[in-house]
């Protein structure tokens, strides 16, 4: 086995039909993993998954879709239950799925988006990861995989209800590695800069403010999906297992990033 070879493993990773989540299916597949596609929408999931399995497939399914709203407990249990009864474990855990309903200042949040932000970014991670880590105890091994956001290390003028959530998802990373790191299971956080999603493109479709996010970044660029997926990919295999309780950023440079 190599230091990055997924043969024989099982990940679940939710949101994964675009964007960041899409690209790490697709990764941990090319790496040999089985891999489980979810997002709300079942002919997404659908499609994705097909496109996998054409793709890595080799003439075998290695992509199944569950739909999921991750705002419900029960679809979470589900899609859990529905991973087991088809290959029966879940050996990495990509809860990547987060919402953002309210873009402005904080003052201005109302109460009802703000609740669905924590509860869709904080609450559902919390409810799927204590779902799938009573297997992995047993199995003495598993890679939780939370992916938060810069904008959860830095304050912000107009996304401040959303970077509190994220900042939460790091600790949430940080408990499940002190409490489970001795029955050998990792669990980090990835922290992504702006990356060229459907998700944040009210930020890179806008001249103004993307010259304003790339102007002191290193690299003066945006992200792409795939530059987060190699993450996904190293923290779920045999490379990533000495790393655990961290979060870590790829952001083009953008948190260093002088004048």
């Amino acid at each position: 086995m190599t230091l990055f070879d997924l043969s024989g493993k099982v990940a679940v990773i939710t949101g994964s039909t675009k964007g960041i989540g899409k690209a790490i299916a697709y990764r941990l597949a090319e790496h040999g993993a089985k891999v489980v596609i979810s997002s709300r929408k079942a002919d997404a999931c659908d499609a994705v998954a097909k496109e996998i399995n054409a793709a890595h497939g080799n003439g075998a399914e290695v992509a199944i879709p569950v739909p999921c709203n991750i705002s419900h407990k029960e679809q979470l249990k589900n899609l859990v239950d529905q991973t087991n009864a088809k290959w029966g474990q879940i050996d990495a855990l990509i809860c990547n799925a987060a919402v953002n309903p309210y873009f402005g200042p904080s003052i201005d949040c109302p109460d009802d988006a703000f609740e669905k932000i924590m509860h869709c970014n904080v609450q559902s991670n919390f409810w799927l990861s204590n779902m799938v880590l009573p297997q992995m105890k047993e199995r003495g091994d598993g890679a939780v995989v939370i992916v938060s956001s810069i904008g959860g290390l830095r304050g912000s003028s107009m996304l401040g209800a959303y970077g509190i959530s994220k900042a939460a998802d790091f600790q949430l990373a940080r408990n499940i590695a002190v409490e489970y790191g001795p029955h050998g299971i990792t669990a980090n956080a990835i922290a992504p800069g702006l990356v060229k999603t459907d998700f944040a493109r009210a930020l890179w479709e806008n001249p103004e403010i993307l010259k304003a996010s790339t102007a002191n970044a290193p690299l003066r660029r945006i992200g792409d999906p795939d530059e987060i997926a190699g993450m996904a990919v190293f923290l779920a295999s045999k490379a990533g297992k000495f790393l655990t309780g961290q979060g870590i950023v790829i952001d083009g440079g953008v948190t260093i990033g002088g004048n």
